[in-house]
């Protein structure tokens, strides 16, 4: 659904970068190592939890809760 705020592994603060990360990424077509060594992501539990992240808000969003 929506990028934790936290990772889960060893809790630092990654929420905040989702956007910045998706933009560079699919936008402006950068490769992922480098968005990854900008946004200071170097341990591999915080780079696996935006690497295996799907953003399923707008398919969810359309259902309504009954």
């Amino acid at each position: 659904m929506m990028i934790p705020v936290r990772c889960i592994s060893c809790g630092k603060p990654v929420g905040h970068l989702w956007e910045k990360f998706k933009e560079r990424v699919e936008v402006k077509k950068e490769k992922r190592k480098k968005v990854f060594e900008d946004l200071k992501l170097n341990r591999y539990c915080c780079r696996s939890l935006f690497m295996g992240h799907v953003d399923l808000f707008d398919t969810v969003a359309r259902f309504k809760r009954a």
